[in-house]
């Protein structure tokens, strides 16, 4: 004759309780997001090689007004990505396009992919390192947008309520788990 096994309520309790933390570890860690990638490739806005063009003394103040606005897509800043979290290369440029409307430009960017990743501008200095995986929300930041893809190129617009004269750097967040990815100091070109 076969043995009967008959388990106790509290040990089918632990069993599911065990399996519930389980999934709540692997919904909240997503494992299966280190071993695939996003690759996004969108179009670049073209940028001016050189700055708009000084003003001649001999203009009068609405022509001088006109003058300043750039022929064409303009670079304000710009900088290469450091690894914090997780390696990340690539570079980022805040572009100023001839219609007045700012963007974030991100190139070549590669990183890992994670959970909720997401672009933010921030008034913290990139600082390289562990020692730079949690400041970025220690001071004034912005949210752009979720990331798009973890590698690649893509443009992500800036709200015309955000000045980017107020903020230095840019952060690939994980809002998850309140780390950097990588970040890039936006140095004035």
């Amino acid at each position: 004759m076969g043995r009967r096994v008959l388990r106790s309520p509290v040990a089918w309790a632990g069993l599911a309780s065990a399996v519930v933390v389980a999934i709540l570890v692997v919904y909240w860690f997503q494992p299966w997001k280190l071993f695939t990638d996003t690759y996004v490739d969108e179009a670049l806005p073209p940028v001016a090689t050189t700055s708009a063009t000084p003003t001649p003394a001999s203009t009068t103040p609405s022509q001088a007004a006109s003058a300043a606005v750039p022929a064409g897509n303009e670079i304000l800043a710009a900088g290469e990505f450091v690894a914090h979290e997780h390696k990340t290369t690539g570079s980022a440029a805040v572009v100023r396009l001839a219609d007045g409307r700012h963007q974030l430009v991100i190139r070549d960017l590669n990183t890992s992919n994670g959970p909720d990743l997401r672009v933010w501008l921030t008034d913290q200095p990139v600082t390289r390192g562990t020692a730079g995986w949690r400041v970025f929300d220690d001071g004034e930041w912005v949210e752009l947008a979720r990331l798009k893809g973890n590698r690649g190129d893509q443009v992500y617009e800036l709200p015309a309520s955000v000045d980017p004269r107020d903020f230095r750097s840019v952060s690939i967040w994980c809002k998850r788990f309140a780390v950097s990815f990588g970040a890039a100091d936006l140095r004035t070109t």
